[in-house]
C-alpha cells in the first residue's frame, strides 16, 4: 500500500451532501484537490461549493442517483471529458440504512440498501477503474461501518450490506494489487450526522447528538487514504468492540442478544 499526499489531486466522492461527505468535500477542497461531488440534493451541492468558494482546492457539483446507471454513465462521461479520463481517488462514501428487525422489514428496503451501499459502489469501482489505472498511486477508498465488522441486532440489513462491501474490499485488494491500485476500507462507528433522519425505517433521530464529529471523521478518513491503509476502523472503541468479536464471538453474541431483547422490551 503507498503513500500519498492529498494536494492537487483528481478525486470523485459521493454522497456529498451531507455528514462525512460535506466534511470530506471541504477538508479536500482545503488542501488544493480537484473534487467532483456528488449527490441527489442539487441544491446541497451546490451550497457546498459556495462554502469552499476561498479554499485553494475546486468543486465541481454533478446530482444524482447513484443507483441509476444512466447516472453512472454520466459520472464516467464527465470524467473522462473534464479531466482527460484520470481519476486519482475514487471514494465510495453514500450510504443508507434502516433501523428495525428484519421480520418486520419490507423487501423493498433490503433492495434499496443492497442498491446504495453495494451495487452501486461496486459498479462505479468497475465503471472507473480505467480512470484510475491512468493515475500515479490511484486509491479507492470505500467507507463502510464498524457494523460491517460486528453484526448489530435490528440493523441486520445494513449489517449485510457493510460486510459485503468489507468482503468485497478485501478480495479486490488482492486483485488489483499487481496493478498498484489501492483499496482501503474505512469504518466509522456513530457519528454526529444527518443519517438518522434518512432511515427507511425506524426511528426517526434527525442529526445524533452520539459519536464522533464528521470533522474528526473526516480528518481520519483522509489520514487513512494518505497512509495507504487496507482497512481503519475510526473509533477505538469500536477496535475493542470489533476484536472482542473476533476473539471472543459467543460472547459477545449472548452480549449483544441481551441488549436487543431489552432494548425491544423497554420500547413497547
Amino acid at each position: 500500500m503507498a503513500k500519498r499526499k492529498l494536494q492537487s489531486k483528481r478525486i470523485l466522492l459521493t454522497g456529498a451532501s451531507s455528514g462525512i461527505g460535506y466534511a470530506l468535500a471541504q477538508q479536500l477542497a482545503a488542501t488544493g484537490n480537484e473534487i467532483l461531488v456528488v449527490a441527489r440534493r442539487e441544491k446541497r451541492l451546490t451550497s457546498l461549493q459556495a462554502a469552499v468558494k476561498e479554499c485553494s482546492g475546486t468543486i465541481h457539483c454533478l446530482a444524482g442517483d447513484i443507483t441509476c446507471g444512466d447516472f453512472r454513465a454520466k459520472m464516467i462521461q464527465w470524467v473522462d471529458t473534464q479531466w482527460d479520463s484520470t481519476l486519482d481517488v475514487l471514494i465510495n462514501n453514500a450510504g443508507i440504512g434502516s433501523h428495525q428487525a428484519f421480520a418486520d422489514s419490507k423487501p423493498e428496503y433490503l433492495q434499496q440498501i443492497m442498491d446504495v451501499n453495494v451495487i452501486a459502489p461496486l459498479e462505479l469501482i468497475r465503471g472507473h477503474l480505467q480512470h484510475l489505472r491512468r493515475a500515479q498511486f490511484p486509491v479507492i477508498c470505500n467507507v463502510g461501518s464498524v457494523l460491517g465488522h460486528v453484526a448489530l441486532p435490528g440493523n441486520s440489513e445494513y449489517c449485510a450490506s457493510k460486510f459485503a462491501l468489507h468482503g468485497f474490499s478485501d478480495a479486490l485488494r488482492a486483485e488489483l494489487s499487481n496493478e498498484q491500485i489501492d483499496v482501503v476500507l474505512v469504518s466509522p462507528s456513530t457519528t454526529r450526522t444527518e443519517f438518522f433522519d434518512s432511515l427507511l425505517a425506524g426511528p426517526q433521530a434527525g442529526k445524533s447528538d452520539k459519536g464522533m464529529s464528521v470533522q474528526v471523521v473526516a480528518r481520519k478518513i483522509v489520514r487513512a487514504i494518505e497512509k495507504g491503509r487496507r482497512e481503519s476502523i475510526l473509533s477505538w472503541k469500536a477496535l475493542i468492540g470489533v476484536w472482542q468479536d473476533r476473539i471472543f464471538p459467543s460472547l459477545t453474541s449472548r452480549q449483544l442478544a441481551r441488549w436487543y431483547h431489552r432494548k425491544s422490551k423497554s420500547s413497547r
